[in-house]
């Protein structure tokens, strides 16, 4: 574990001094250690943190705040959909989130994750 710390700190240490080599070093953590589960979520919580730190210092706290808010809203909405795509068969979930997967290539909105109920339903009954 002590060489993973020395490891991140070298990469972060390089990663601002070249940017292109930090994110070198950061891809090899994660090519290095894929079997190790527990290391690895600890990763990405800590690249999640360091990406928020960053778009916080990049938008200000009340733009960011504001974003935060977007974000957990959008979350929530999604929450929903996968609730009410619980009501169908795996064959029609795996149809809808086709079309959802399609639908984010086509356009790089967040809302793009979104499918209203009466978009599942269009799909489930385009099946039948």
């Amino acid at each position: 574990m002590t060489t993973i710390v020395v490891l991140t700190c070298y990469c972060l240490l390089n990663f601002l001094l070249n940017p292109t080599h930090g994110l070198a070093c950061l891809g090899k953590i994660n090519m290095e250690y894929e079997n190790d589960q527990d290391l690895m979520i600890s990763f990405y919580k800590f690249v999640a943190k360091e990406e928020m730190v960053c778009e916080e210092a990049e938008l200000g706290p009340d733009e960011y705040a504001g974003r935060l808010q977007s974000q957990q809203t959008l979350h929530q909405q999604q929450l929903e959909m996968l609730k009410h795509m619980r009501n169908y068969g795996a064959d029609d979930q795996s149809a809808i989130l086709e079309t959802l997967r399609q639908k984010m290539e086509k356009e790089f909105e967040s809302e793009a994750s979104l499918l209203s109920v009466e978009e599942i339903k269009e799909i489930v009954e385009s099946r039948a």
